[in-house]
């Protein structure tokens, strides 16, 4: 499997004129992994800048390829970082040559926060949604969970503000189908870092 999502990765990077940097292929790796892998739970943090949200976007597409019935939810600190994701993806699924049987005739769900590709009926949920991590997520089931950059100064520059985020990613576990996958994204900001804590190694 992992050779699939290599392929899909170094036919995209080909699209954009690129060849696929090593870390990238590494950061690949881990995330199909963490995807196939139980406890199906991972913490990804990588140097400023090495395109870590870049790769995970291309994991989503290719999950997506691979599985078009998951339901991807993606958390950020705030929506509009989620909705960056969100659009990345879909600026994949739109232009990757492996991706075009996905793209529905009628796009009623296909904006920058939430889209839904051409999948078995009966899916209640969106194909990929964001929130903001402290958004309305009540009521939401997904098969993947990624969230990218919960912890940013502004959500853990002080205690009381940590434990809101560490029991806000508590409620996740409600959400996520019994053999869904969660990645975690990100850069520690605090000593008293959710990422030195949080049960996803």
């Amino acid at each position: 499997m992992t050779n699939d999502f290599f392929t899909f990765l170094d036919t995209w990077n080909g699209i954009l004129g690129y060849k696929t940097p090593a870390h990238h292929r590494q950061i690949m790796e881990f995330l199909v992994s963490v995807w196939t892998t139980p406890p199906r739970r991972g913490l990804l943090m990588a140097f400023r800048h090495s395109g870590k949200s870049t790769v995970v976007g291309i994991f989503a597409a290719c999950v997506l390829h691979m599985r078009p019935e998951t339901r991807i939810l993606i958390l950020s600190a705030e929506s509009g970082l989620a909705a960056r994701m969100v659009s990345h993806v879909r600026h994949i699924l739109e232009n990757h040559p492996m991706c075009t049987d996905l793209i529905p005739d009628t796009k009623k769900e296909w904006a920058s926060g939430r889209i839904t590709v051409n999948r078995p009926i009966g899916i209640r949920e969106p194909s990929v949604i964001c929130q903001g991590i402290h958004g309305n997520i009540t009521g939401m089931r997904a098969d993947l969970i990624i969230c990218d950059d919960v912890e940013v100064p502004n959500t853990s520059n002080t205690a009381q503000k940590r434990e809101n985020l560490r029991e806000r990613l508590r409620e996740l576990d409600f959400i996520l189908s019994p053999d869904g996958a969660m990645i975690y994204i990100g850069t520690p900001h605090t000593l008293d870092s959710i990422y030195r804590t949080h049960d996803n190694q």
